[in-house]
């Protein structure tokens, strides 16, 4: 009778005996991992009780007068079967820490909105279509996680946590953020990965706490320019949207380290990303980029990815001029990039041209729409020669996807065996004609280009 502390966790309890009421000076009990379904019904007499674990035991419903527990500061029910929460939780008072993450819970009563105390509360991976709007009187809440549910909206009383710095909503299925989030002014990190958002709400801006906003796998073409107050933002990842632009404010994002907006529609990068002068790891790959601004140079980066199949971070560029802009820009090997043809792999639509190089190296049967897709980037020996540039400049061709270069090595390595085999020769004698050291040669130049 005089326990303090209780620890059963992961055995194989069937039953926790109605004799635990007994114990009245418990104060931290877990019993979580046992094969049980359901507590006592004298567990609530436990009432010196302030930490309850009762995780992954298979609890189908809690004790209807689980609320005498009023001392309770943490209870923890994770990876339970519970299906709804008796309107007598709302008498834990003093509860700071209450996770239902994990469970099978389709709706949250109003009562919720009781536990003024409430610090923490987790409850992704359930089935929750919506939060209660009596959400926003835990005017002391951190931390809210509503990740994986089934939500289509937050409710605009969201704006009264005002003490929150933590909201976790990813895989939801949100199409638009309320425009009270704005009034989170403490609020750090923000998670909406995973929904359907189409737009971002220009009150993003008024998050001046904010330093983590993850947007990735939405549906947004655009951000807003209030973005670009968030000034204490180091991470933004906007990962596989349909972004076709960026806003030239986000270079007001002045302490910005980590910016990713890979697998996107953008066709060019605003010079004013310059102005993040904290920026060090830019991920701008699977975009439609034809060229970089020639601010980044000012930039210290020590990771620009352009291309998925990238091997080394940061790459050696050439400073040009846009024909179409006179804008000065910054090019490489990489810029433009030829996107990957479906079923590249089983059907390269370059082989054609590794079998004419081997056939006197005839450049027909090269695709048309390689042919024809001509880079706009024309490098100068000399800017004092621009007048005669039409005899000085190099014209380069889109640079094959990645993918479409491992099959070409593959397949010319297929033409050197089958050249070998056709000629009877051993692999460890070198008795190649100049014709045809000249056409592997080639054939070698152009896999490394």
């Amino acid at each position: 009778m005089q326990l303090v502390e209780l620890d059963l966790s992961r055995n194989d309890i069937p039953e926790i005996p109605e004799s635990i009421s007994f114990c009245r000076a418990l104060q931290v009990a877990d019993f979580s991992g046992n094969p049980l379904t359901r507590l006592p019904e004298s567990f609530p007499e436990l009432q010196n009780l302030t930490c309850l674990s009762v995780n992954d035991i298979s609890l189908q419903a809690l004790p209807e007068n689980i609320g005498n527990l009023y001392n309770l500061a943490s209870l923890e029910l994770r990876e339970n079967l519970l299906t709804y929460l008796p309107e007598s939780l709302a008498q834990l008072q003093r509860l700071e820490e209450l996770d239902l993450g994990n469970n099978e819970l389709y709706h949250l009563p109003e009562t919720i909105g009781a536990l003024f105390n409430l610090k923490d509360l987790w409850l992704d991976g359930n089935q929750l279509a919506e939060i209660p709007q009596e959400v926003g009187n835990l005017k002391n809440l951190l931390c809210l996680d509503v990740s994986e549910n089934k939500l289509e909206c937050l409710p605009e009383e969201i704006s009264g946590l005002t003490s929150l710095t933590d909201l976790l909503v990813s895989q939801n299925l949100l199409q638009v953020l309320p425009d009270g989030i704005g009034k989170l002014r403490r609020l750090s990190i923000l998670k909406v990965d995973q929904n359907k958002l189409i737009q971002l709400t220009d009150s993003i801006g008024d998050c001046e706490g904010l330093t983590e906003l993850v947007l990735t796998e939405n549906q947004l073409q655009s951000l807003p320019k209030s973005i670009g107050k968030l000034k204490k933002l180091n991470n933004l990842n906007a990962d596989r949207n349909k972004l076709t632009s960026l806003p030239k404010e986000i270079g007001g994002c002045c302490s910005l380290n980590v910016f990713s907006v890979r697998d996107n529609r953008l066709s060019r990068i605003p010079s004013e990303i310059s102005q993040a002068t904290e920026l060090h790891v830019l991920d701008v790959a699977g975009n439609r980029l034809t060229y970089l601004p020639l601010s980044l140079t000012t930039l210290k980066l020590k990771a620009l990815w352009l291309s998925d199949n990238q091997s080394q971070p940061l790459l050696t560029f050439q400073t040009d001029t846009d024909p179409e802009t006179g804008e000065k820009i910054l090019t490489c090997v990489l810029l433009p990039q030829m996107p990957s043809e479906p079923g590249c792999q089983d059907n390269l639509p370059r082989c054609g041209a590794l079998e004419s190089l081997v056939n006197e190296m005839s450049d027909e049967t090269w695709n048309e729409r390689a042919v024809n897709r001509v880079s706009a980037i024309r490098f100068l020996e000399d800017e004092k020669d621009e007048e005669d540039n039409e005899m000085r400049t190099l014209l380069r061709r889109a640079t094959p996807h990645p993918g479409e270069l491992k099959n070409m090595k593959k397949t010319v390595e297929n033409l050197r065996n089958d050249m070998n085999a056709a000629k009877g020769l051993d692999s460890n004698k070198n008795e190649w004609s100049n014709a045809d050291f000249k056409v592997l040669l080639n054939l070698w130049v152009l896999v490394c280009l």
